[in-house]
């Protein structure tokens, strides 16, 4: 009987009709449903909202101040009273009330542009918050894409796997064969079913990779029963090779948003700078009210007394002298600009190094997935020879389990490279703040 040997495309389709009815999980919907329910973009996203909520004209400054105040007290005393004469009174219960209500306004009319830089220092912060989200989500998207790949790639290694034990058994039914005919030894089919063992060993150990893969990325997308199975609409590891280095580096320094975030910080600094600054102006403040007072007596020859009225006021004021901390502290301000600005070309620098040494290994993985290519056509035409010769006597076990391990080692070769390949990929577009595209 002539074995033929299945291609690993049919291996996958057979696998797949094996688990017909499960969850299929495409590479879009694995991102949105992340992006909706991610706990920690949830947490970035609320942090956002909070930058938002701050950009006011009324937390700048801009906006007076109102208060009202409402009192009321009363007194209950006894009096007595002891003139030069040597008269005397005594005069006992006096209840005496207060009763006031007042309206107090202030407002800045100016104090050194404070006001203005404040409110464009909360529009700094709050792009500081969408960026933050956009960082956020950027990575989060990044680790599906690398955990779907991975779920692909580990699920590509079981099939190989499954191959093995299907050689390996083909192995065993042949030895077996030859030893009820007389023809091979009881030694060759205990060492043809020791090998079998082994590759059923590793099948089983595989399983238990591709259910880790399963819960990871149902992690990363925060679903509800982290233990759902599921296979992936994809069944294979397509590697974009079209990227192109100088248009990468141009799109990260404009886009990165790592970058982007420190130059804002940047901007900040600036903007505290400019608000210390401002302690050295005169200041004007603008201050006034209403008032409404009534009091009440029940020994006087008033009965009660009710006053009420309008007030206003200017204060005008400039600080002369405060121990140096002002200088100080605009030396302290100098500095912390000239800091997030090294921050800056620090992180760009870094960027810089990170796209250029990805880009040199994408571009050594895209050469090495056509030598393993190469590598897998040969070895699979090889096991060919290998078993026809085995069938024949003219090739030993030893020899045969050298072959087939050579066409197994090369596909696992081949899928490591492509998912090394995929990586580097998701990390060029995510550097360059393109990762985006993945989600259509």
């Amino acid at each position: 009987m002539r074995i033929r040997l299945l291609p690993f495309s049919l291996l996958i389709c057979f696998s797949s009709l094996c688990v017909k009815g499960q969850v299929v999980y495409e590479l879009n919907t694995c991102i949105r449903t992340g992006l909706e329910r991610n706990f920690s973009l949830l947490i970035t996203k609320n942090s956002e909202q909070i930058s938002k909520n701050n950009f006011t004209i009324g937390n700048a400054g801009f906006l007076p101040s109102l208060d009202l105040t409402s009192q009321h007290s009363g007194t209950l005393n006894d009096q007595k009273q002891n003139f030069t004469d040597g008269s005397r009174t005594v005069t006992n219960n006096i209840f005496n009330t207060n009763t006031s209500v007042g309206v107090a306004m202030d407002m800045t009319i100016f104090n050194g542009f404070s006001v203005q830089t404040t409110y464009k220092k909360l529009n700094e912060l709050r792009q500081i918050g969408e960026l933050n989200t956009q960082l956020s989500i950027e990575n989060l998207i990044s680790n599906i894409i690398s955990g779907y790949y991975n779920y692909i790639q580990q699920v590509e290694l079981l099939n190989n796997e499954k191959y093995a034990v299907t050689l390996s058994k083909e192995r065993l039914r042949i030895d077996e064969d030859r030893y009820l005919l007389g023809s091979n030894s009881k030694l060759q089919v205990l060492q043809s079913r020791v090998y079998l063992n082994a590759d059923s060993s590793r099948l089983s150990q595989q399983y238990e990779v591709v259910r880790a893969a399963q819960i990871s990325l149902n992690e990363l997308m925060a679903a509800e029963d982290l233990g759902t199975e599921f296979i992936s609409k994809d069944t294979s590891i397509v590697v974009d090779s079209t990227l192109i280095y100088e248009k990468l580096l141009q799109e990260t320094l404009e886009n990165n948003t790592s970058m982007r975030i420190a130059s804002k910080n940047k901007t900040i600094s600036e903007y505290d700078y400019k608000i210390i600054a401002a302690r050295t102006y005169p200041y004007l403040n603008l201050n006034s009210g209403y008032n409404y007072n009534l009091n009440t007596f029940s020994s006087s020859s008033m009965k009660n007394q009710q006053t009420n009225g309008f007030n206003y006021g200017l204060t005008f004021g400039v600080n002369i002298f405060n121990g140096f901390n002002q200088r100080r502290n605009l030396k302290n301000s100098s500095i912390d600009i000239s800091n997030k600005d090294l921050l800056y070309k620090n992180i760009e620098q870094g960027v810089r190094a990170d796209l250029l040494t990805i880009y040199h290994a994408y571009s050594n993985y895209l050469r090495l997935i056509a030598l393993e290519k190469q590598n897998l056509e040969t070895a699979t035409e090889n096991l060919a020879i290998a078993m026809e010769r085995y069938k024949l006597g003219s090739l030993s076990g030893i020899e045969l389990r050298e072959v087939q391990k050579s066409l197994l080692d090369a596909r696992e070769s081949l899928l490591s490279v492509q998912y090394q390949a995929k990586l580097a990929e998701i990390s060029l577009l995510l550097i360059s703040g393109r990762i985006m595209e993945y989600y259509k």
